[in-house]
């Protein structure tokens, strides 16, 4: 079931689906289609919520200029929340998602009992994260300068996911005008944002959620599986490695609802 609300700066969209405890698959900048595969192997144990973050397909923005923090994220994550329940819910965050769900724990702790942090693209908690700072900021100059598919480009080439894509086969998607607009979004407002947020690690070390940092078990070497194990040190935890790759909840669904039934039970 699809509904809609009104948030300071955006209206944003987001769909409910399942019975149980509620469970909030977050993605940033990726939308809630990007989740479907997963949704329907978890909706008989949890009540599934997921959205189409701010300025992102059927989600708007006001402002069209105005860069998108995590904090953002996160005040919109508790606004819908608090449409849904009154229980502190779990959280599935990925990506850019992840660190939206970090940012939840820390400013409304008291509405969320776990989060999973799927690889979160934490490049400031790097060794070389100078040069990624560089890169990165080079790719909005790239963006601004030649267009979204150049710095798109770039920015897949920065992440190791052009790697994947060739190695799991899968045949380039032709842009239309919806993927056009998501990226020019994603890379106008939410690339530097994200990728260069600096987590303030005692607050996440202190915050009463549950915080579990998680991996792809095929995303060795790739930068959000990389920052991922760099979260996992800062915490002092085990991370925990999670069927496929960065978007393994996709191309193997069966496989990461089994093991996340198994990280939210424990």
């Amino acid at each position: 079931m699809s509904n809609s609300i009104t948030v300071p700066g955006a209206r944003l969209t987001y769909d409910v689906a399942g019975s149980g405890p509620a469970l909030f698959l977050v993605g940033t900048p990726m939308d809630a289609t990007g989740f479907a595969p997963l949704v329907p192997h978890l909706t008989d144990d949890f009540t599934v919520v997921t959205f189409d973050p701010r300025g992102m397909a059927r989600s708007t923005a006001d402002d069209a200029a105005a860069q998108v923090t995590p904090e953002t994220t996160a005040e919109d994550l508790h606004r819908i929340l608090a449409e849904v329940t009154d229980e502190p819910a779990y959280v599935l965050g990925s990506s850019g998602g992840a660190i939206g769900g970090l940012a939840l724990a820390i400013h409304h702790p008291d509405q969320v009992h776990t989060v999973v942090a799927h690889e979160p693209p934490l490049s400031l908690l790097l060794p070389d994260a100078d040069e990624l700072r560089t890169t990165t900021i080079g790719i909005v100059d790239t963006f601004h300068a030649e267009g979204w598919q150049p710095a798109m480009g770039q920015f897949l080439g920065m992440t190791g996911v052009l790697t994947a894509v060739s190695v799991n086969d899968q045949p380039p998607q032709e842009p239309d005008e919806d993927m056009a607009r998501g990226a020019e979004f994603f890379l106008a407002n939410y690339l530097r944002t994200v990728s260069l947020w600096a987590p303030d690690l005692d607050a996440l070390r202190a915050a009463r959620p549950r915080i579990v940092v998680a991996a792809g078990k095929t995303s060795t070497g790739q930068l959000a599986h990389r920052t991922a194990l760099a979260l996992a040190g800062e915490l002092g935890v085990e991370p925990v490695l999670f069927a496929g790759d960065h978007g393994g909840f996709a191309h193997e669904p069966a496989a990461f609802a089994t093991e996340l039934r198994k990280v939210l039970a424990g």
